[in-house]
């Protein structure tokens, strides 16, 4: 605890100015000024955006700096990036020239944190598996601090956190990109093209994600998908003890599922029963992986029983096939989370039957062939909105499986006109998914904004 007051003792009295002022700069903002630090705002919003958070803080020792010249003079002690600036850009290189330290808060909170690191990143998968983590530790009796892209800010908790206690981080390519973390624990669900609009290309995406497990030492573990060819490779670059998790695959240290459904775990020659999959609440393969993912993450730190009952009682996370309503005796559902095209196979593999899909959003500048096959035979309408549409029509249109009989595409505008269309189509016992294989930045601010927004206009209905 001396090093965490020594940091805000060394900064009192310094300026830091934070990149952004969204939901995890401003409870930074808060923890700051509450230990005397000043703080200076750079965000893109107007001031009258802005207003009422202004109001707010009027009398304490912040400033705003606003509109569209936002970063002509980024400058401070410290400067906080925002995730969605590569750390190469210029105002960051001007600003660190100028004597400004560049950080960010996963940095920080990792530099000070004194309890045991999970952390978890990966293309597909990763905010489930963080909260299953979470899930199984807390059960077992831990307290559990989740946070990263899920959940909330972890810097400002942390002159709460013990040294028992365990925090469970979502790290994304945006955060790994500028550091490299000794996690306790590590985890890499998946790697598939993915944020190819930010990063470079492939190999430097795929670089920033190594960068969850380059400090890790023989004492950490690192959980990598056996079935996945990048990560599977990883294993031989890690000085970390490897725990693998496979659906297709026995493997000799980690999780995996046999041809009966039961989840097993094995370790030093030794294999265990853990369940079988028929207990899990959650359907799919992907969440069979998921659970597997957690599983050889806590093992030797939760029991069975634990894992067991979170199978039975955990329904999901918001936004990833989460059931919003029936409506005329059809079922619609919410998958905003799925910004890729590898989650939305995921989502279409769980289906029986096909499904009425809206689809759609911001181009990340990755391909949708892979996909095409999934939607010609998964889905029977397919309404699309948003930049990537024509993308995605096209790649189902020279799909050799596309029959306009069996999937038909209807084009729209908004979301209000995507949930009419598919009001006005669908039929009693259709199942209606918002399943967009896209980001949201075109029109939203985020997947979460989507995702509610589609839930606003359903739930209205």
């Amino acid at each position: 605890m001396d090093k965490i007051k020594n940091y805000f003792e060394n900064l009192k009295g310094k300026t830091v100015s934070l990149i952004g002022f969204g939901v995890s700069h401003r409870p930074v903002a808060d923890m700051f000024l509450s230990h005397g630090v000043s703080v200076v705002v750079h965000d893109r919003k107007s001031e009258e955006q802005l207003r009422d958070i202004i109001k707010e803080y009027e009398g304490k020792n912040i400033r705003f700096v606003l509109g569209e010249n936002y970063l002509d003079d980024v400058s401070g002690d410290v400067v906080f990036r925002t995730p969605g600036m590569r750390p190469d850009n210029d105002i960051y290189i001007k600003a660190q020239k100028n004597g400004s330290r560049i950080t960010s808060e996963m940095e920080e909170f990792f530099s000070l944190c004194p309890c045991r690191v999970v952390a978890v990143t990966g293309s597909d998968g990763k905010s489930t598996s963080t909260t299953l983590i979470s899930k199984m530790l807390e059960k077992q009796g831990f307290k559990c601090y989740l946070g990263g892209n899920i959940g909330k800010p972890l810097l400002p908790e942390i002159e709460n956190i013990s040294t028992d206690d365990f925090a469970v981080v979502e790290l994304s390519s945006f955060q790994l990109s500028s550091f490299a973390p000794a996690p306790f624990i590590s985890v890499i669900t998946n790697v598939a093209p993915n944020h190819l609009d930010w990063h470079k290309d492939m190999s430097e995406y795929i670089e920033a994600k190594k960068n969850i497990f380059r400090n890790q030492t023989s004492s950490s573990r690192l959980v990598l998908n056996f079935d996945n060819d990048i990560t599977r490779n990883f294993s031989k670059q890690a000085s970390a003890r490897v725990s693998f998790f496979s659906l297709t695959n026995k493997v000799d240290n980690g999780t995996y599922l046999n041809e009966n459904g039961d989840i097993i775990h094995s370790s030093d020659g030794k294999e265990e029963f853990v369940m079988n999959r028929k207990i899990i609440r959650i359907p799919g393969d992907h969440n069979v992986d998921n659970y597997m993912t957690a599983i050889s993450a806590v093992w030797g730190l939760v029991s069975i029983d634990s894992i067991r009952e979170v199978a039975e009682t955990f329904g999901g996370v918001e936004h990833r096939m989460e059931f919003v309503r029936e409506y005329n005796g059809v079922s619609y559902y919410n998958d905003s989370i799925a910004t890729s095209p590898t989650r939305s196979i995921a989502c279409l593999k769980a289906q029986d039957k096909p499904i009425v899909m809206i689809a759609g959003g911001y181009d990340k500048k990755v391909p949708y062939e892979p996909i095409a096959p999934y939607l010609a035979n998964k889905v029977k309408i397919l309404i699309l909105m948003g930049k990537t549409a024509p993308k995605i029509k096209s790649a189902l249109l020279n799909c050799s499986d596309y029959s306009p009989e069996k999937t038909r595409i209807i084009e729209v505008e908004t979301m209000e006109d995507a949930v009419r269309a598919a009001v006005e189509n669908s039929q009693r016992g259709d199942r209606v998914y918002l399943s967009p294989i896209s980001a949201s930045f075109d029109l939203y601010p985020n997947f979460e904004a989507r995702g509610n927004h589609f839930k606003n206009i359903v739930n209205s209905l």
